[in-house]
């Protein structure tokens, strides 16, 4: 007997594309035939007309309809089928929104990592001051400039580009990497000490993953980044907090605490810290790599925010060699976030079996972004794009400061550098976060800073808020509400 196929819906011959308008005719045919599936005209299972049929009937190319076709293909709607031609896909469910945005277990309104990270990238969220995000606002950054290099590529792109690239990054990017390494005093060779990552977060990963067991120790700075606790705490390791100040860690404290733990690792920001705008000094690097040695623990360098320091920062891995220090880096806060560009230097043997876990994780990282952030340091528009930023940035911090102080915040240590304000509002700063997303602001408290979660009084401001003076009478606002609440 033959095989019979779901009969095409007979409504779509009626189709008639309006020609000469903003849509191309495969957009129109494509939004047409996508608004059928969606409202369930096109039931799950049914057979689309043929190509030849929808052409003939609507008076379009076959090229048209095969294009629109593809289109609905690579949104997931349709399927094709061999010899049988294209199908409406049938589709999972989506969850009900509370189980997709919630916590297992967790109520919707719960302050932790998760809720800052929806109210920094949820586009629905009702914010209207992200006082509290973790980027600088797109008019600060150069777009252009951006865009640019990636046209400059584009049109140099050749084959290369549709290869997987080399495991530990495109070549001419690691060269250049080392070279300015090199310049601010770390002796890194592009071919053995370096590989290429997808950003800072997923370099740090792949260190988590070769180097930490579960119930290992691993020591962090308290405060410290909210979104590396998170990090470390699904690959079953033991958290410790080692207190930051001004200059650095309290060395006491790490003197203790890894005799106590003998951790495996110690995560820290040396320049530029966050969230406090601290920086490492020269004493304190010498006797943080002495406690290493003596502790026989590595300390990964989180470079995220150093290029917003005045000059060569002190480095852990200058001074180690690369010994035992692993140093991380990317573009994400001065250049572009989108672009995902990140780079780990280590010794050789370390490399080596990073970027053999690189390689099972995911392969290679993306030639195209590398081959931007290439063009854009060997060019020199980074450099000279990096002395506008860090100048927009020093001015807006100082702005910050003066208008947080006007609101009652204090600062018990003024921040050296960076895009963070560290301020100390005299009340529970969760209290105040809670509060303040009622007005339409996201703040960042300081218990999602502590390793432990624990209440604190601090909160993390972005620099940039600066710039939007209704901020601070709405601020004044929180603050007095979420005091009368703790009354």
């Amino acid at each position: 007997m033959p095989v019979e196929h779901p009969r095409p819906s007979v409504l779509l011959p009626r189709w008639r594309p309006v020609r000469g308008g903003d849509r191309t005719l495969i957009a129109q045919l494509e939004d047409e035939l996508s608004a059928r599936i969606a409202d369930h005209a096109l039931r799950p299972g049914s057979r689309l007309p043929s190509v030849r049929r929808m052409a003939d009937s609507a008076g379009v190319s076959r090229f048209t309809v095969v294009e629109a076709y593809e289109r609905l293909v690579a949104r997931g709607l349709v399927e094709p089928r061999h010899g049988s031609g294209y199908f409406v896909r049938t589709r999972a469910a989506a969850p009900p929104i509370a189980d997709a945005v919630s916590p297992a277990g967790a109520p919707s309104s719960r302050l932790d990592v998760a809720w800052l990270l929806r109210g920094m990238f949820d586009d629905g969220a009702p914010v209207a001051i992200p006082a509290g995000a973790g980027l600088l606002p797109p008019g600060w950054l150069d777009a252009e400039m951006v865009t640019a290099a990636i046209r400059a590529v584009g049109r140099q792109a050749g084959a290369e580009f549709l290869d997987y690239g080399h495991p530990r990054g495109h070549p001419p990017l690691r060269a250049q990497l080392a070279s300015t390494l090199q310049s601010q005093g770390i002796a890194a060779h592009p071919d053995h000490h370096l590989m290429t990552t997808a950003g800072v977060t997923q370099g740090l990963d792949l260190v988590l993953r070769l180097l930490v067991q579960p119930g290992d120790t691993v020591l962090v700075e308290d405060p410290g980044w909210f979104l590396l606790f998170g990090r470390l705490a699904a690959y079953g390791t033991r958290i410790v907090g080692v207190p930051r100040g001004p200059d650095g860690p309290d060395l006491e404290a790490l003197d203790r605490l890894a005799a106590t733990h003998r951790p495996r690792l110690f995560l820290m920001n040396s320049a530029v810290h966050n969230p406090t705008g601290h920086t490492l000094g020269a004493a304190a690097a010498h006797d943080v790599l002495r406690l290493a040695e003596r502790h026989d623990f590595l300390i990964v360098e989180d470079d995220t925010y150093a290029d917003f320091h005045p000059g060569v920062p002190i480095r852990l891995a200058t001074l180690d060699r690369l010994r035992r220090v692993i140093l991380v880096g990317g573009y994400a806060k001065t250049l572009a976030a989108g672009l995902r560009v990140g780079m780990l230097a280590a010794r050789p043997e370390l490399i080596a079996r990073l970027t053999e876990l690189k390689l099972l994780a995911g392969l290679t990282t993306p030639r195209l972004g590398e081959s931007v952030v290439h063009r854009l340091l060997h060019e020199g528009h980074y450099a000279r794009h990096l002395t506008r930023v860090r100048q927009r940035v020093d001015q807006a911090r100082h702005r910050c400061i003066e208008a947080l102080t006007g609101c009652g915040l204090r600062l018990p240590h003024l921040p050296y550098a960076g895009m963070f304000v560290w301020a100390d509002c005299g009340r529970d700063s969760e209290t105040v976060a809670r509060v303040a997303t009622e007005h339409g602001v996201l703040l960042a408290p300081g218990s999602l800073f502590s390793p432990m979660q624990a209440p604190s009084t601090m909160l993390r401001f972005t620099v940039s808020v600066a710039d939007q003076p209704k901020l601070w009478p709405v601020l004044r606002t929180i603050l007095a509400e979420a005091g009368a609440q703790a009354a």
